[in-house]
């Protein structure tokens, strides 16, 4: 509730919000930096997405998540909660872009997201009492190139647009907060709240749309950033907690991932289109990067959802909601889990927390 009058102005001073902000849930994807610019469902209007003569788009979409289950592979730790010692973030996300259209064919989008994150535990803070920590503030900033590859006058049964673009470090990567019973007190927070990864990320996307036949139509976005930087100089405190997590005492810069697949039902009106759709998503960070190293503290792991929404357009209006539901979620062992495992000769794999659902809405409107 700290940050709810925060929130309320930054949605009301938007106006609109975007359908293009896909993230993952919980401590394993880190969040909410900027670096997902996929589009909601990119069949719904040609006019927004299968190519338009020289238009501005401007969008903003708004997602909230809380996570508190806590898993290591798949396999949910619930004594986390019986104890009470469970960790539980509170993440909101506003995202504002602009999209300009050149042609049919060719269009570049620049986006910033605006974070305001709450992160609750005992371990951080001595391991005794619960307190909170809390960032704020603008996210990684990115700018994607992208081209319908058919003509959408010509071909109306369906179109692929590449995407190519960099994540700019415009986040801070070292945001702090006051940690209680701990020194020093005032520290970074952790890598899951984070306002930044420090990192340039190479963006490729791909966003496509089929008509099935009648009023239905599929869609898929596929999303990756490669973030060829190693690690950022974050110190997360980790050794602290242990020695042999000294191999963890700096925070990773890692890539991400996502792909969506799914089909629509749309019930079109005179001036306006109501669309229906269900479909699948797995989203989440590698154990080793694409390009680089993979030092530092990550955790990698990814999460698969169903992902029911809806869609409503007029004019030049384009509404939707969308909540995706977990149906799996795994932590993966990571690079520094298996080092201490060859260390120790037991087998070691951190956890993570992840949430049941998110909540996403938003509007993009057309100039």
């Amino acid at each position: 509730m700290k940050y709810l009058f925060s929130i309320l102005s930054l949605i009301i001073i938007t106006l609109i919000f975007t359908p293009g902000r896909v993230n993952a849930q919980g401590c394993v994807a880190i969040s909410g930096k900027g670096s997902f610019s996929i589009m909601e469902h990119p069949m719904l209007d040609t006019n927004l997405s299968a190519g338009s003569e020289k238009s501005w788009i401007f969008t903003s979409s708004y997602r909230y998540f809380r996570s508190f289950r806590h898993f290591k592979g798949t396999e949910e730790q619930k004594q986390r909660q019986v104890l009470h010692n469970e960790v539980i973030n509170w993440q909101n996300t506003i995202d504002l872009s602009l999209t300009r259209n050149f042609n049919r064919f060719w269009s570049v989008t620049v986006g910033i997201p605006y974070l305001i994150n709450t992160r609750s535990s005992l371990y951080e803070h001595g391991g005794k009492e619960r307190h909170s920590s809390y960032s704020h503030g603008f996210g990684d900033a990115r700018v994607v190139a992208s081209r319908w590859i058919f003509d959408s006058r010509k071909v109306h049964s369906g179109n692929l647009q590449l995407g190519l673009g960099v994540k700019l470090p415009t986040g801070d990567y070292g945001y702090r907060s006051y940690f209680y019973n701990v020194t020093p007190s005032s520290r970074p927070v952790d890598q899951s709240i984070q306002l930044g990864d420090g990192g340039v990320g190479i963006i490729a996307e791909l966003n496509g749309f089929l008509h099935l036949g009648g009023r239905f139509n599929g869609y898929t976005n596929l999303y990756y950033m490669a973030n060829p930087r190693n690690t950022n100089g974050t110190r997360t405190f980790r050794e602290t907690l242990s020695p042999t997590l000294a191999n963890e005492a700096i925070m990773s810069v890692p890539d991400q991932y996502l792909a969506r697949l799914g089909a629509s039902y749309t019930l079109s009106g005179a001036l306006s289109a109501l669309t229906v759709a269900a479909g699948a998503r797995i989203e989440g960070i590698p154990v080793y990067d694409l390009i680089g190293k993979s030092d530092g503290f990550r955790r990698p792991g990814y999460i698969f959802s169903a992902e029911p929404s809806l869609n409503y357009s007029f004019k030049r209006v384009n509404i939707f909601a969308s909540v995706p539901v977990a149906l799996k979620r795994d932590r993966l062992q990571s690079v520094t889990d298996k080092e201490n495992s060859a260390k120790t000769g037991t087998y070691v794999i951190g956890d993570a927390a992840f949430a049941d659902y998110s909540i996403n809405f938003g509007v993009s409107v057309k100039f």
